[in-house]
């Protein structure tokens, strides 16, 4: 885990982001290595979890390559390249089932007091 998925992780834990998993994409995909992935009670509460990555990464000096879905914030998507941060409501999250599209990646639940 790089110290920038750890950084994420930490962020996205001040703002609350509930049931957070890490995917290990390193064997079943090309393009990342990781998904973070988690969810928000509101499309208020997945912006406030991705303005807290962005704000906590780029003190840090990272910037990501990609943003999207901010506006409508059912699923923000935040590319770092080496991991991809994915925030979603409930609802789309439960649609979209990225666990079980990568049903193959290892995956990692964190939980609120998990040291990462």
């Amino acid at each position: 885990m790089t110290p920038q998925l750890r950084e994420a992780i930490h962020a996205a834990q001040d703002r609350k982001a509930l049931d957070m998993r890490i995917l290990d994409m390193e064997a079943v995909c090309s393009f990342t290595s990781n998904f973070l992935i988690c969810s928000g009670t509101s499309t208020r509460h997945t912006q406030a979890i991705c303005d807290g990555i962005l704000e906590r990464l780029k003190k840090s000096g990272y910037a990501p390559t990609h943003v999207e879905g901010y506006s409508k914030a059912e699923w923000i998507l935040v590319d770092y390249l080496h991991f991809i941060v994915h925030i979603f409501v409930e609802r789309a999250r439960e649609f979209y089932d990225l666990e079980r599209l990568w049903k193959n990646a290892p995956r990692i639940t964190i939980t609120d007091g998990d040291e990462v």
